[in-house]
Formats: C-alpha cells, sequence, structure tokens
C-alpha cells in the first residue's frame, strides 16, 4: 500500500516515489503527498516529474473502490512512467492550501453548529455542510460573525489518535452520518481544534485558525424537509 506522508506532514509540498503500478484507472505510487478524493475533499492535482524530465500533470487523485489503493490520474494525451521509475510528485500547493484552508473551516462550521452533518463537499473555490436541522433558522451574517471569531483565535490544529474500541464506545464522536473516518489499522486519526472541537478526520487541516483567513457564508439552503446546506467562501 501507498505510504500517505500527508498524514505525517500536511505541508509536505513533494516527495521522490517509485512507481508500482499502472493501470487504465492511475497509477500506483510507493508514497505520495497527494490527498485522494474522501471525506467530501476533493483530491490532489500537481504533477509526477521523472528523471528523463517529463512533466505528467495529475489531473486528480483517487482511491480504487475495490482495492482502496490511492490513483494518480494523469491527464490525457501523457505518456506514462514504467513501473519501477522513480519520480517526483509534486502538488498543486495553491489549490491543496485552499483545500486544508476549507476543511480546517468546516470543522469550525460544526461547533457552531449544533445538529448532524449529512452531507458536505471541499473544493479549492467553496466548501459547504449539509446539516439535519428540519425546524432551524439559520442568519448566514450570525454565522459568517461567529466562524471568523473563532478563527480570529489563532487556535492551535493538531492531529492524535484514537482507538477503534473508543470510537465504538463514543460514536457521538462523529458529527458526520454519511460519512465514516478512514478506518485502515488499529487506530484512528483525530483533528483536536484547541478549544473548539474534536473529531475523528483523515483529511488535511492548517496549522492555526487563523491561517484559514476570513470567510462568509455565502448561501444557505434547504435541501429537502430536513437538509439546510451551508456554503462557505473566503472573504477575499
Amino acid at each position: 500500500m501507498t505510504r500517505l506522508l500527508f498524514r505525517q506532514d500536511a505541508y509536505a509540498k513533494s516527495c521522490d516515489a517509485v512507481v508500482t503500478a499502472i493501470s487504465e484507472r492511475g497509477i500506483e505510487l510507493d508514497q505520495t503527498v497527494f490527498y485522494a478524493t474522501s471525506g467530501g475533499q476533493a483530491g490532489d492535482t500537481g504533477a509526477l516529474k521523472t528523471s528523463s524530465g517529463f512533466v505528467l500533470p495529475i489531473a486528480t487523485t483517487v482511491k480504487d473502490r475495490e482495492t482502496g489503493r490511492i490513483l494518480h490520474i494523469i491527464e490525457d494525451d501523457h505518456a506514462l512512467p514504467a513501473i519501477g521509475d522513480t519520480v517526483t510528485a509534486e502538488l498543486d500547493w495553491d489549490n491543496r492550501h485552499k483545500l486544508m484552508r476549507f476543511h480546517t473551516c468546516l470543522h469550525l462550521l460544526c461547533a457552531v453548529i449544533d445538529g448532524d452533518v449529512t452531507g458536505g463537499n471541499i473544493a479549492a473555490h467553496k466548501a459547504r455542510l449539509d446539516f439535519n436541522l428540519p425546524d432551524a433558522a439559520l442568519d448566514k451574517d450570525e454565522i459568517t460573525e461567529k466562524l471568523n471569531e473563532l478563527i480570529a483565535r489563532d487556535a492551535d490544529v493538531y492531529d492524535g489518535e484514537i482507538s477503534i474500541a473508543e470510537l465504538k464506545a463514543n460514536p457521538e464522536l462523529v458529527r458526520t452520518m454519511s460519512v465514516q473516518p478512514p478506518m485502515d489499522g488499529n487506530s484512528i486519526r483525530t483533528v483536536t481544534i484547541e478549544g473548539i472541537d474534536f473529531q475523528p478526520c483523515g483529511g488535511t487541516h492548517v496549522k492555526k485558525t487563523s491561517e484559514i483567513g476570513p470567510v462568509s457564508v455565502a448561501k444557505i439552503e434547504k435541501k429537502g424537509h430536513q437538509n439546510r446546506r451551508i456554503n462557505i467562501v473566503f472573504d477575499v
């Protein structure tokens, strides 16, 4: 299986890697800094650079549905490397950093809104969460103000871990009704925003809430009888 370097350091922008498998679906590496689409967060983009100087653009990164392996998807009309080749995997850092900022902000949104999360999506230009709030009256200006207050605290954001048994004993830690945290080992990664939020989560995050920058609630949508969708954008 591919070693996921972003789990140790979400700020690693590149790494050297060996091509371990190639299929019509994508390229597997022995290690990667690329995050694969999961938990609502979009897969990373960037490039693989070969020792001979070729640049292979990565359109996205995904998990194989059957095996769970990480696949780097090369854009059309580019030659593929060979198994055993050494490449340098380089992120589109601007895109990744926006995803990290938004993902961290959605944790803050969970602290602001008291409701179960029924869905979500994180792209580089906007992010949203859907909440099970059939009777709630939500004010986007009020939510915007609360989010920016939490961002301005400059709170530390850091990883930890709990056992699968601990999670099963405390299922309320998982706020998302439709997505479960990655369970590919004996422990589950957690993310703490000091004094604000604690959740199991496999995504990428910034180190301080102030790094998110100012945000706005762009709109709140009613999606069915119960769901309320809160859309977040950067306020720049």
